[in-house]
């Protein structure tokens, strides 16, 4: 077992190594280097080329990136926990239809939404602004189920009656009481949605034609398209792919606690 838990340790970090230590060569150097060769220390001359590059498109890349991934994992986890809460705790006609579809909707692939999803952008006329892509982002089945099985497990019923009791109206009930207590919980769909949104390729790629609304995903794929021809896009396009992990590690360094929490709780039931 623990063989098993080495080599997948391995599968998962090697890229991560690869891109460090290509992230240090010079274009000479990629082709007479091994892979995992640190090179002369070029990384500050690639970081600078990467952020001067096309007027520095790269940072304007980051900046949709993070109001992508950001607003849309905020908002998202918020509605993902204020859905799994009334599905949980609260009673109305057509509750049980209503979860069934959201179960059924985790089975569906993101791929196959696209289409649809761009007739609607297109009817709505928001098709290349930042809204066809943010809008989207907003919905996440696998979140809402998740936000439905913590808030069964972690809000007792007797605290929300002894809430309305003294006068909380739902929403505060909700904002009030049972959101602290699904902290750990929506902390879980929270980094779901980051990682989710961040890594986002395929809607962006059908809904956008401007290179100014691209998130990092979008953007790095179009210079990585290049390099047969510019082969001076390679060392940026590495450098770029190491700088955009690095959200995804800091995220998760820095909400660990509340994610481990999250998962267990809802492995637990």
């Amino acid at each position: 077992m623990h063989l098993v838990l080495l080599l997948a340790a391995l599968y998962s970090l090697l890229p991560l190594v690869w891109l460090a230590t290509s992230a240090t060569k010079s274009l000479g150097e990629f082709s007479t280097t091994s892979p995992f060769e640190l090179g002369q220390w070029h990384l500050g001359a690639n970081l600078a080329a990467l952020f001067a590059q096309e007027g520095g498109i790269f940072l304007v890349w980051v900046g949709n990136s993070a109001f992508y991934a950001g607003g849309g994992a905020v908002l998202g986890a918020l509605i993902c926990a204020a859905c799994g809460y009334a599905i949980a705790k609260t009673s109305f006609p057509g509750r049980r239809l209503l979860f069934a579809l959201t179960l059924a909707g985790v089975l569906v692939p993101t791929t196959a939404l696209a289409l649809p999803l761009y007739l609607l952008a297109s009817q709505l006329r928001v098709v290349d602004t930042a809204l066809a892509v943010f809008l989207p982002l907003l919905t996440n089945p696998f979140g809402v189920y998740l936000a439905r099985v913590y808030a069964e497990a972690a809000v007792p019923d007797e605290v929300l009656e002894a809430a309305r009791v003294d006068g909380a109206g739902e929403l505060r009930t909700f904002f009030a009481v049972a959101l602290p207590m699904m902290r750990p919980g929506v902390v879980t769909v929270l980094l779901f949605q980051f990682v989710g949104i961040w890594n986002n390729f395929f809607l962006p790629l059908v809904l956008l034609t401007d290179p100014e609304l691209f998130p990092l995903s979008l953007g790095l794929f179009q210079w990585s398209t290049r390099q047969s021809q510019f082969p001076q896009y390679t060392p940026l396009v590495v450098t770029g792919s190491l700088l955009a992990v690095l959200p995804l590690v800091v995220a998760f360094l820095v909400l660990r606690r509340q994610w481990r929490a999250g998962l267990a709780a809802g492995s637990a039931r």
